[in-house]
């Protein structure tokens, strides 16, 4: 398991360079930011929240539309920007843990090469399962007074980051069963709404920007986080949500769930791959180093805005934001899983689920 430290989050925002060129004026322009979910979900209230900051700092203010491009729990948007190579600076895309998963499990619906992409900012996140309120009445801290209820979940895939709740659910012995189709994971939260489904999870930025409204108005209850890592690479409370439990706390309090072993260690490894680094901007293959720079330079300049650490808390959650050579190395740690954890996934897919990978 290699450890995320606090060290290595500091390497990864020191890496940076800052400079940016005079030659590139993007005025009159319009930049197209690319989400390949539905406009409901995480990823959405993520771009939204950048949108107008990087707006301001490129150069010339050009327009940043966030354009949605949902199916196949992100391949299709993936899979289409793969083919894209327009690195005149009008085109940027956003992947989420469910882009980087099936590239990591060999889905074969994968057509695209993440070493193609050049990242210029990325930023971790985290996650909060939450319960309907009956189920929430009989939540004590550990699962074990849930394990004779009956779950349903909005998901948008096995092999997407819904991995990450799907397996910790079924460690804790909950019987959860899974809808697959969802197009991201706003729509989970709108099942949820509906009384269609009874359990949900979403990413930090969809949590603040829609469950916390739930939970504040007794239609859900807080369950657990899925945590943080601290500087040894240990699993601790999300910064964000303090007063929620972690996965781990609550795998302890419950009989049968062991926080060590294959089940353990391939669930951590796909935590660390999905959440600490999981949201990342793009620009396509081919784009000038020029228009690079500028990119970087600008997502610098958002990062240092003086009220940055006020707004972004408040929208998207307390976590790093990675530019340049840091956002690079930061993709390296998203798309890296030990062989071991990728084949216990493959084999659990394959037995809950019927979902076939090659090796």
């Amino acid at each position: 398991m290699t450890k995320f430290t606090r060290a290595a989050l500091a390497a990864l925002i020191a890496a940076t360079p800052f400079a940016a060129t005079a030659e590139v004026d993007l005025s009159g322009e319009t930049v197209e930011w690319v989400i390949p979910f539905s406009e409901t979900g995480g990823s959405a209230k993520w771009a939204n929240f950048f949108a107008p900051l990087l707006s301001e700092a490129l150069p010339g203010q050009p327009t940043v539309v966030v354009k949605f491009m949902p199916g196949a729990g992100s391949t299709k948007g993936a899979n289409w920007f793969q083919e894209q190579e327009e690195g005149d600076g009008t085109l940027i895309f956003g992947s989420s843990g469910s882009t980087q998963f099936p590239y990591l499990l060999n889905d074969p619906r994968v057509r695209y090469e993440y070493n193609d992409w050049i990242p210029v900012m990325a930023s971790g996140t985290g996650g909060v399962a939450y319960l309907e309120p009956e189920a929430g009445a009989k939540f004590d801290g550990s699962a074990n007074a849930l394990k004779d209820m009956d779950f349903i979940y909005g998901s948008q895939g096995a092999t997407r980051l819904d991995l990450v709740p799907l397996l910790a659910w079924e460690m804790l012995g909950m019987n959860v069963e899974p809808v697959f189709g969802i197009k991201g994971r706003g729509d989970g939260r709108l099942m949820f709404e509906r009384g269609e489904a009874n359990i949900d999870y979403q990413t930090t930025s969809g949590y603040l920007g829609g469950s916390a409204d739930l939970v504040e108005a007794g239609q859900a209850v807080p369950m657990m986080t899925w945590g943080a890592l601290d500087e040894d690479g240990n699993i601790v409370r999300d910064p964000t949500f303090p007063d929620i439990p972690t996965f781990k706390e609550v795998c302890e309090a419950t009989e049968g769930c062991e926080t060590s072993g294959e089940a353990w260690d391939a669930w951590k490894a796909f935590f660390v791959a999905g959440f600490p680094v999981q949201k990342l901007a793009f620009l396509p293959k081919g784009t000038d180093q020029e228009v690079i720079d500028t990119y970087v330079a600008a997502f610098e300049a958002v990062r240092n805005r003086e009220d940055f650490e006020q707004i972004s808390t408040q929208t998207v959650g307390e976590y790093p934001v990675f530019v340049g050579e840091g956002a690079q190395r930061a993709l390296q740690q998203a798309t890296s899983v030990p062989q071991e954890a990728k084949d216990y996934v493959k084999t659990w897919l394959r037995d809950s689920y019927g979902v076939e990978l090659e090796g």
